[in-house]
């Protein structure tokens, strides 16, 4: 516990830096903290989340249809005055006038049936008439306890189906947060390596500039003494304005990375990052069979391939169940009635209803059986669709492994390549000096190094990227040794 408030406290510190302060301040943001950052301030971690709580509630929503529920209907006052036909004994007809009161509630308990699709209900109403007018009067009846049961035969078991379905849905939109929050990460990382990459650029720029300003000023020098041609005077000071002008460039290129990666985390205008170079990456070799057997057990395209099976299943079984209706009601209780209400609970008397409604084609041109035929080649496409799927998903688990571990070996060569560049570059402006090598030779050792440190920082952002992705595909850290999860519960709470 203690090393997780430790952590609780360092990222708080983190983000207290990085808001702290005057405006316009200069902060240093190392990958991690942009990465932190992002997954708790970013627009995209905001709507990953909310598609979480509409999954859960969705979730919740169907648990609770499996659990009685008690509803309490009622309608107070119901008034009518009006004129109705009626027919007489003699076959003629007259109009009768109908004013009267009426009020009525009705208290249910009512649970769905999830063994066979249907619903059962224990029901309580009370009914009151109130006859209006010229011989008034007024009725109660009473049904204390009545038991309702509404069940389809034959049909399909919509209830069984859904507690099938509901909760490998639940378990996929989980997983595909977890994996929306890796993609939020992959992106920071992009952003970041953008404008580290400017960052290195502007640098290299300013260093060219610096050195091109330094020889063009020795190189005025020596022409007075009759060292160089005024040719190579006239290139250097070229060469010297061209390194201003890639400065300018540089300058601006930084300023729309900032910009982009500022919007991305929700800071400030105002703020100016610095990223900071990773200094080192973990030292890891990932075995193709071990990766895959992750992103199987882990990825909700797993759990997407689940439902899609399950849905196509549920499409055939209903088409089936609807080539014929048959559906059963069922009533039993009692009931009371007097101008009283005290006496209308008394002398109940037995009530009892018994239906069974069937709705059989006798000749519907095979539009019924075309109906299950449709669903039945539905599900071979999805079938289809989803071997394809699993091909495609087993291949590109295979990229990325392969990605990685070949990055890996390209990273630990663009820095050494690296570092060769820039002392080579070193050596040259020495050379150049003393006047061994000409300035087409200096500027391939600067182009040379300019273009090996930003190689270097592509290969560190492409090594990043592939981890980052592997561990999207798989919802696991390879580095930790342990699964990615959330405390959901925590996430979705208000």
């Amino acid at each position: 516990m203690r090393s997780i408030y430790i952590g609780i406290l360092g990222l708080w510190g983190c983000v207290f830096n990085l808001f702290a302060g005057n405006e316009g301040q200069v902060t240093r943001l190392t990958l991690t903290d942009a990465i932190h950052l992002a997954q708790k301030r970013s627009v995209d971690a905001a709507v990953a989340l909310n598609e979480l709580k509409t999954a859960y509630w969705e979730y919740r929503t169907h648990k609770a249809e499996q659990l009685p529920e008690i509803i309490f209907t009622g309608t107070v006052p119901s008034y009518y005055k009006q004129y109705s036909k009626y027919q007489q004994a003699d076959g003629s007809y007259t109009y009768v006038s109908n004013n009267v009161l009426g009020m009525n509630g009705e208290l249910s308990i009512e649970q769905n049936i999830a063994l066979t699709g249907g619903k059962i209900a224990l029901t309580s109403s009370l009914d009151f008439t109130r006859q209006l007018g010229h011989g008034a009067y007024s009725e109660f009846m009473s049904v204390p306890v009545g038991l309702t049961l509404t069940q389809p035969l034959f049909g399909v078991n919509d209830q069984k189906w859904k507690r099938r379905i509901e909760p490998v849905r639940y378990e996929e939109a989980k997983a595909t947060y977890l994996a929306n929050v890796e993609e939020v990460t992959v992106t920071t990382i992009t952003h970041y390596f953008n404008l580290l990459l400017a960052k290195e650029v502007l640098t290299s720029c300013r260093q060219n500039l610096e050195n091109a300003n330094k020889l063009y000023e020795v190189a005025i020098a020596k022409r007075k003494i009759g060292q160089i041609s005024e040719v190579e005077l006239k290139r250097l000071r070229q060469s010297a304005l061209q390194a201003k002008a890639d400065q300018t460039e540089a300058g601006s290129n930084l300023n729309a990375m900032m910009f982009q990666l500022r919007s991305f985390l929700g800071l400030s205008e105002s703020d100016t990052l610095d990223p900071v170079m990773p200094e080192s990456v973990p030292d890891l070799h990932l075995d193709y069979q071990q990766v895959l057997n992750k992103a199987v057990e882990n990825n909700a395209f797993t759990k997407n391939i689940r439902r899609r099976q399950l849905e196509a299943d549920y499409d055939v079984a209903t088409a089936k169940g609807n080539r014929r209706s048959i559906n059963l009601f069922a009533s039993v209780g009692y009931t009371g009635q007097d101008q009283t209400l005290s006496r209308a609970y008394n002398s109940l008397r037995s009530n009892q209803i018994v239906e069974v409604g069937f709705s059989i084609p006798i000749l519907d041109w095979g539009k019924r059986k075309g109906q299950v035929k449709v669903a039945e080649s539905n599900r071979e496409v999805i079938r289809s669709r989803i071997r394809q799927e699993q091909m495609d998903f087993n291949q590109n688990v295979f990229l990325l492994v392969e990605n990685f571990n070949n990055q890996s070996e390209q990273l630990t060569i663009a820095a050494e390549v690296d570092a060769l560049a820039e002392s080579r570059y070193q050596v040259a402006i020495q050379t150049f000096l003393v006047g061994q090598i000409d300035l087409l030779d200096l500027s391939d050792a600067q182009n040379a190094k300019d273009l090996a440190r930003q190689e270097h920082i592509q290969a560190l952002y492409a090594y990043w990227k592939y981890y980052y992705d592997i561990r999207g595909i798989t919802l696991y850290d390879f580095w930790n040794n342990r699964t990615l999860d959330a405390e959901f519960e925590m996430l979705i709470r208000p």
